[in-house]
């Protein structure tokens, strides 16, 4: 499974969301000028990534044939 482009791609979009997290928390355990600047910014690009990596899995999924 970890030889398929698309597993890799996925792996990929979750990293994304993990990172883009990491600082969105990061900037508000910090607050100040960043967090006021960029918090709204950075849920925004969170929210996006984590549809884009749920459709990905369930792509990978249906691709795949599902469960079985």
């Amino acid at each position: 499974m970890t030889d398929d482009p698309l597993f890799i791609v996925i792996l990929l979009a979750i990293m994304a969301v993990v990172v883009i997290l990491m600082l969105g928390l990061g900037g508000f355990a910090g607050g100040g000028a960043f967090n006021k600047k960029n918090s709204n910014k950075l849920m925004r690009y969170r929210i996006l990534a984590q549809f884009v990596a749920v459709l990905l899995i369930i792509g990978f999924v249906w691709l795949r044939g599902g469960a079985g």
